[in-house]
């Protein structure tokens, strides 16, 4: 669609919608930042690649870091009623709360023997137990 609108933009002034809409699909995703110094996170969403958006999340003693496993099905049907099942498995460090709630997930992977310790490495940079 980026591609597309620039294209498009030469010969009609509809093109800038289509360069606007794809560099929003195209730029945009989530990452979660980590200041060991001042131990605290942020989730944050980059839109358009370069606009963070999210707050800061300060750290206390009682928070726990842990992996868990996720696992994701993506279904789809065609118009004979037949379904195609996409599955995704892997594995998370999330940021529990003292009560065991979870506040956010900070990292994924697809091997739980590397993400275990990266979790511990985090954990003793930010002052956190793992569960």
């Amino acid at each position: 669609m980026f591609v597309v609108g620039l294209i498009l933009t030469y010969s009609s002034f509809y093109g800038l919608i289509l360069v606007l809409l794809g560099a929003f699909v195209g730029f945009s995703s989530t990452s979660a930042i980590i200041d060991p110094d001042r131990k605290r996170v942020k989730f944050s969403n980059n839109l358009f690649g370069i606009l963070e958006t999210g707050k800061w999340f300060s750290l206390d003693k009682s928070m726990k870091l842990g992996v868990k496993e996720s696992n994701l099905t993506w279904s789809a049907y065609s118009r004979g009623n037949r379904s195609l099942d996409v599955k995704e498995q892997d594995f998370r460090i999330a940021l529990y709360a003292a009560d065991g709630t979870e506040i956010m997930e900070i990292k994924k992977s697809d091997s739980p023997d590397a993400l275990q310790a990266e979790m511990e490495t985090l954990a003793a940079q930010l002052g956190l137990e793992t569960s």
